[in-house]
């Protein structure tokens, strides 16, 4: 269900396993539940991952912490980058994806043309197989399904994700890969945290031409993102 990744004094930071609820529902406790009853803490949720999105995952120990971090991931102050996978030829292989987003059909969203409040969305692509790449994206907001919208609107929607169109697999293949952000702790103190989770699930995440390309990318903020 989770991997502890690190357990700092004010939070802990996990990587939540594919089709996983967030939330607990149909009577099964969720990723937030199961880890509060295994700590036997109470924790906060600061944000969130979509069920079957697999990857890295804050929660605040104190209300005052969750205060922080959603003013932080508000204001867009964690850096957040995710890795996807998607079979076919993409409308364009590096850019931005911009539009709002609107509901649709069977709890689906779709990005429209207008711009009153977008989603946006950065990313690089690598060829890493016949008709297969890999996808760094970089979320500059944090809408509902954005990336699995921003990669369907490129037709080329996420491999597994078949809410989206994407080709039936052992899994949806997006995964929230590093998180960085600074953070104040109660003495004051300033504290720069980097959190990176290659993904451990997928037949094809385990490739090994995915593996050297996501070894490509282990400093994310560092490579040549494509200007707007």
């Amino acid at each position: 269900m989770y991997r502890i990744i690190a357990d700092e004094p004010d939070f802990i930071v996990i990587s939540k396993s594919a089709n996983v609820h967030f939330h607990s529902q149909t009577g099964e406790a969720g990723v937030v539940a199961q880890l509060e009853q295994d700590r036997d803490l109470k924790l906060y949720a600061v944000h969130r991952l979509d069920t079957p999105t697999s990857g890295l995952l804050v929660l605040a120990k104190t209300a005052a912490v969750a205060k922080q971090f959603t003013a932080l991931f508000t204001a867009h102050k964690v850096q957040k980058y995710y890795l996807a996978l998607a079979k076919g030829k993409p409308k364009k292989k590096q850019g931005w994806v911009i539009g709002d987003m609107a509901k649709s059909r069977r709890s689906m969203f779709k990005l429209l043309r207008s711009k009153d409040n977008p989603a946006i969305t950065q990313f690089f692509s690598t060829s890493v197989g016949e008709g297969l790449r890999l996808y760094l994206l970089k979320p500059h907001s944090g809408k509902t399904h954005q990336l699995r919208v921003a990669l369907a609107s490129l037709g080329v929607p996420i491999l597994g994700d078949e809410l989206y169109g994407g080709a039936a697999a052992d899994r949806c293949y997006l995964h929230a890969y590093s998180l960085r952000f600074c953070y104040v702790d109660s003495h004051d103190v300033v504290h720069h945290y980097s959190y990176q989770d290659v993904p451990q699930q997928g037949e094809l995440f385990q490739q090994e031409a995915v593996l050297a390309a996501i070894a490509q990318w282990h400093e994310p903020d560092a490579l040549p993102w494509p200007a707007a």
